[in-house]
């Protein structure tokens, strides 16, 4: 056999089915999740008062976005045991067998350390050591402690995800203020009824799992009512929000409508028994949770429209 007939066997010896890529490694960084965190994050930083430099912006987002991504694989790395058994995980590249649970965990810490030394270093320390809190607050307190103790895990552990606008406006002006908590609020109060809606009809998974889900400690009878709360007090809150110097009519519009719609879809979602649920395999529940996605993205695309329109004399309240 010739040497180059040789090297190309073993190369395609050496590039299994099964081995992992880069878009298994790029998976381990929750890249859904990610966009949420790079787009909130991004609301915060230029909804601040203060002008940032492109280029200062632009490696502050990547290295908060960085910051996410590793939270997701230190995540995916503890979880690996009940991400195998449930459908909608399963097929993430450690339980699927794609990524060593070790590779994973190097991953994560690797890019933690990195994205809050450049983070620090881009912008301010204070910026990068509240980076460093929101990826200890995501792996630790909610990943390993609160979401197999306690079903109150999506309402406390909801923090992490609230965290990236309070870092992108604590990276523009190196300090607080009530904006950005307004906006951290704002995600804190969405993320119950966005994941419950989601467990009412993924129920079965937080079962096998024993991951104690509000639908699994409570029922989904009780899973309803709260989701009608929150959204009640998500809807306070976010039109209030509308008259604060991050608001504005355009912000308010949205906001009309959009809490509209959501106080409709968890009304709805409250009337509903659950012989009705499965008449029409959670059609109610699932639109709801399709919503909560668009809220979300709106109201906060919302604030950035005020923002952008500011200097201009055309956004907020004059």
């Amino acid at each position: 056999m010739s040497d180059a007939s040789f090297n190309a066997s073993t190369a395609r010896a050496a590039h299994r089915p099964d081995e992992a890529g880069f878009g298994d490694y790029f998976a381990l960084l929750k890249p859904r999740v990610m966009s949420l965190v790079v787009f909130t994050a991004l609301v915060g930083l230029l909804a601040a008062p203060v002008p940032v430099h492109p280029f200062i912006g632009f490696c502050a987002i990547l290295f908060i976005a960085i910051g996410g991504g590793a939270s997701g694989a230190l995540n995916m790395w503890w979880d690996a045991d009940i991400d195998q058994v449930m459908k909608r995980t399963k097929k993430r590249p450690i339980p699927a067998g794609k990524v060593e649970a070790g590779e994973a965990l190097a991953v994560g810490l690797g890019l933690s350390g990195l994205s809050v030394m450049m983070l620090a270093l881009a912008t301010n320390v204070f910026a990068g050591a509240f980076l460093a809190f929101t990826i200890f607050f995501y792996v630790v307190v909610y990943t390993m402690w609160l979401k197999r103790t306690t079903p109150q895990n999506i309402v406390i552990g909801g923090a992490a995800g609230a965290f990236p606008p309070v870092i992108g406006w604590i990276a523009a002006t190196g300090d607080m203020s009530v904006e950005p908590w307004l906006m951290f609020a704002l995600t804190f109060m969405w993320t119950p009824p966005h994941f419950w809606a989601l467990a009412l009809f993924m129920r079965s998974d937080y079962d096998d799992a024993g991951v104690p889900m509000l639908t699994v400690t409570h029922g989904r009878r009780a899973t309803r009512v709260h989701i009608l709360v929150y959204t009640v007090l998500l809807a306070l809150l976010a039109l209030g929000t509308a008259f604060s110097d991050i608001g504005g009519p355009i912000y308010l519009a949205v906001a009309l409508v959009l809490n509209a719609l959501f106080l409709l879809g968890a009304i709805r979602i409250w009337r509903r028994d659950e012989a009705d649920s499965e008449a029409d395999n959670f059609k109610t529940e699932r639109n709801f949770f399709k919503l909560s996605l668009l809220y979300l993205f709106l109201h906060f695309g919302a604030i950035l429209a005020e923002a952008l329109l500011r200097p201009y004399g055309l956004g907020g309240w004059g």
